[in-house]
């Protein structure tokens, strides 16, 4: 009896063969076990049932950021800073957030809306250091992203600050920009 060798194997077979080892090495992600991660999705609204959030904007490591709170109807720029003036929540304060504008300019920081704008006047000077860079940004994105008439997005409502006690000064005209930053509006 004679013996032939065996006739070497077809590509699709190599191929086939490497493909499976592949697919059989998984894709080295190692299991895990369960991990914790809060409560079960939620979101979905009753029919009939209308939610409506403000955002406030506080100070935190890096810069001005967002907050959204629940409320039970849109709040107009002058209830939105009134919220701002409140501080943080502690668990607002527990992630880092804390605020530059003073508690104490409560009652004598008012905002009034026109069509796409706030006029906000602020007790302190811009000019002079009272209020900081970021108070300012602060007070411009809340009031911005408040129920503003004209139905302009926020980064296109113009929030003009006036100076207390500087009735000759013409109001800075600023615009919330990205990253929660007051930016000036030119021309």
């Amino acid at each position: 009896m004679t013996h032939r060798p065996a006739p070497p194997p077809k590509r699709a077979a190599v191929a086939l063969t490497a493909l499976l080892a592949t697919a059989a090495t998984g894709c080295g992600i190692g299991t895990t076990g369960p991990v914790r991660a809060g409560p079960p999705a939620s979101g979905v609204q009753r029919p009939g049932t209308e939610a409506s959030t403000v955002r406030l904007y506080f100070a935190g490591p890096y810069g001005t950021r967002p907050v959204t709170r629940p409320t039970d109807a849109p709040l107009t720029p002058q209830q939105a800073l009134d919220l701002l003036l409140d501080g943080p929540t502690p668990a607002e304060r527990e992630r880092g957030l804390t605020t530059h504008v003073e508690p104490e300019t409560a009652g004598r920081l008012t905002a009034t809306t026109s069509e796409g704008a706030v006029d906000v006047v602020v007790p302190g000077q811009v000019s002079s250091g009272e209020l900081d860079v970021t108070a300012v940004g602060q007070l411009v994105c809340t009031a911005a992203h408040a129920d503003v008439p004209g139905g302009l997005p926020a980064e296109e409502v113009d929030v003009r600050i006036h100076e207390n006690g500087i009735s000759s000064a013409r109001p800075w005209t600023l615009r919330c920009g990205a990253g929660g930053n007051a930016t000036p509006v030119t021309g």
